[in-house]
């Protein structure tokens, strides 16, 4: 019998709170996978006790027969999708990051990874985004999940984008890790799925001869901010939009090759995730060039706010673009 998780109750009441479900604010998540749904009768839908912070009970509602409410037991979730996928359906299982990953990382491998199991794992609350401090921060998921094979790794930006990641890995076939920020009521209303977005490929959202900022999920926007600063002081920068960290699009090193500083932005610790995956391909394909990471600094942080948080460990748009500026100069990080 599963005993109360306690700090996962705690956060399921701090998100009742102030959730954006009772405010009527969109869900995109949630009503994006309704439709995926509907489209093939081979998706199901699994949740370990979270089903409003993760959206599926817009799902549980529409699609009764196909929800499974596994209980606070993140590893028998893992198991019981990769029978289901073996049975020709397609789970796709939620929970926060850091209990979808770390948690259940053996039956990640073995249950999905390994037998490349038809199994898309998403995980909300990314990163910094939480009161509850580390036990309850994903800052290693991305590390984790990337350095199994067969997995890919996808963080979406941005509302559009998250309808079109789930469109997109509803068609493909194989292990994912889907990473997003939770809704909070800030979303903008609903709109049409991004026509651009396509696995393994970047996005460049604007381009400058000075730079380049790699940046992912919630630093997508930051990293657009900081660019706008720095422009201001007559710095053109380059931004790309890496959703797919794995597989990484080759594609950046030729963009690299066009400027001398490279700088990569995540909700992450800076080792394992986007910036080590980016450090990886440039030095594979012979790029040379200035290159930084922001990111948290290999530790763990502590509750609070996401703006105290991201102002405290180097995440906010002013450090994004001071790290920009002393790269330049050829300081230190």
């Amino acid at each position: 019998m599963n005993e109360p998780d306690h700090r996962k109750s705690l956060e399921v009441r701090d998100f009742n709170a102030r959730s954006p479900a009772a405010a009527g604010a969109p869900r995109h998540y949630g009503e994006a996978l309704v439709e995926a749904a509907l489209r093939d009768e081979r998706i199901v839908c699994l949740t370990a006790d979270l089903t409003l912070p993760t959206e599926t009970d817009l799902f549980r509602d529409r699609i009764p027969e196909r929800f499974h409410q596994v209980g606070i037991a993140e590893a028998n979730m893992v198991g019981i999708a990769g029978g289901l996928a073996r049975s020709g359906e397609v789970p796709f299982v939620h929970s926060f990051c850091v209990f979808a990953t770390r948690r259940c990382y053996d039956q990640v491998a073995m249950q999905v990874a390994y037998p490349r199991t038809n199994v898309k794992i998403v995980g909300v609350i990314p990163g910094l985004t939480t009161m509850l401090g580390v036990s309850h921060q994903a800052i290693d998921d991305i590390a984790l999940m990337r350095a199994l094979p067969n997995m890919t790794v996808i963080e979406p930006s941005g509302s559009e984008q998250v309808r079109a990641a789930v469109a997109a890995i509803a068609e493909h076939d194989g292990p994912v890790y889907l990473r997003l920020k939770r809704a909070d009521g800030t979303e903008k209303a609903a709109g049409a799925a991004a026509t651009d977005f396509r696995i393994g490929r970047m996005r460049v959202l604007r381009e400058g001869r000075d730079g380049l900022i790699v940046a992912c999920g919630m630093m997508v926007d930051i990293a657009m901010a900081a660019a706008e600063r720095l422009a201001r002081e007559q710095t053109a920068v380059t931004v790309v939009d890496m959703a797919t960290i794995k597989p990484l699009d080759p594609a950046l090193a030729d963009l690299a090759r066009q400027v001398p500083l490279v700088v990569t932005a995540e909700n992450h610790s800076v080792i394992g995730g986007l910036g080590s995956a980016v450090a990886e391909l440039l030095m594979e394909r012979d790029v040379h060039v200035k290159f930084r990471r922001v990111g948290v600094r290999d530790t763990f942080a502590e509750g609070g706010t996401t703006a105290y948080l991201f102002e405290k460990y180097g995440l906010s748009e002013e450090a994004l673009a001071d790290a920009f500026r002393k790269a330049a100069r050829g300081a230190a990080p």
